[in-house]
């Protein structure tokens, strides 16, 4: 189905939708996922979009959106939290793999988002590294209580526009090719039980989001 790297994030976000649709209907092609194809990659990878999402078993990126060998560039943190080696991950995809589009994807019932939410509220900080990945998404949490919101999925959906934002912040790399019209970032929240993502954020493509 994709057989060469997409140079149009338009495009890029379209073709992640359609496996995500097919994914929901039962309905998956496996695209590009036969030995042609691997043999193919072998020599270089031709990833079309940089997808950073939680790493929470759950978020199999190539099930979730229909995808194959060399398709997607994936970057996984608990509560897809951002650090220096993230940032690098991320703008190695798009400055050397020529990645079209970056998606931040997160999901309801988010344990990173629930403990945060739970240290908040008990005043208590995990211990060990965990503790990290708390400070890390307290930002979101507390912006989210600032705005009123208070239903966990709303909380998550706060934490993904969040994360898009900082990357915008921290990677000029990527906000100077987002606002050149190379490369589109957005922000997809996806439903465990049902398979489906919506968007929430997005930045150099023309999409519907969902409201905050």
């Amino acid at each position: 189905m994709i057989d060469a790297p997409i140079s149009d994030p338009a495009h890029a976000f379209e073709v992640l939708l359609e496996g995500n649709q097919r994914f929901v209907a039962g309905t998956p092609a496996h695209p590009n996922q036969d030995a042609y194809r691997r043999a193919a990659q072998a020599p270089a990878q031709t990833p079309f979009a940089v997808l950073f999402g939680c790493a929470d078993s759950r978020l199999a990126a190539e099930i979730i959106f229909d995808r194959g060998i060399g398709d997607l560039f994936v970057v996984r943190t608990a509560g897809h939290v951002l650090g220096p080696e993230v940032l690098g991950s991320i703008e190695y995809g798009i400055s050397m793999l020529d990645c079209r589009l970056v998606a931040v994807l997160g999901h309801d019932s988010c344990g990173a988002v629930a403990a945060t939410t739970q240290a908040l509220q008990d005043g208590l900080t995990p211990t060990g590294y965990v503790r990290d990945v708390v400070e890390r998404v307290t930002p979101s949490v507390l912006a989210a209580h600032a705005a009123g919101l208070e239903d966990p999925d709303d909380i998550v959906d706060e934490h993904i526009r969040h994360t898009v934002n900082l990357l915008l912040d921290r990677s000029r790399v990527l906000a100077e090719q987002v606002e050149a019209g190379q490369t589109a970032l957005v922000g997809l929240s996806y439903k465990l039980a049902e398979g489906g993502v919506r968007t929430v954020a997005a930045h150099g493509i023309d999409v519907p989001v969902h409201p905050a």
